[in-house]
């Protein structure tokens, strides 16, 4: 999820930073933005609102 990575650098966020506000571990925020791991639908509306994007971005093909 290059989109990921890039939305977040662009806000100057770490992945650490994201992920405490999200209240999830670094590692598994880590495997979402690496697409190893999809987020619940909760974890990507928290990751959504965070870095201003539409949640749903996560869930869309290709």
């Amino acid at each position: 999820m290059d989109w990921l990575s890039k939305i977040r650098a662009d806000k100057n966020f770490t992945q650490c930073q994201v992920a405490k506000m999200c209240n999830i571990s670094t590692s598994y925020y880590s495997q979402i933005e690496s697409g190893q791991r999809r987020p619940s639908v909760y974890i990507a509306k928290t990751i959504g609102t965070i870095l201003n994007f539409d949640w749903t971005k996560f869930f869309e093909n290709g």
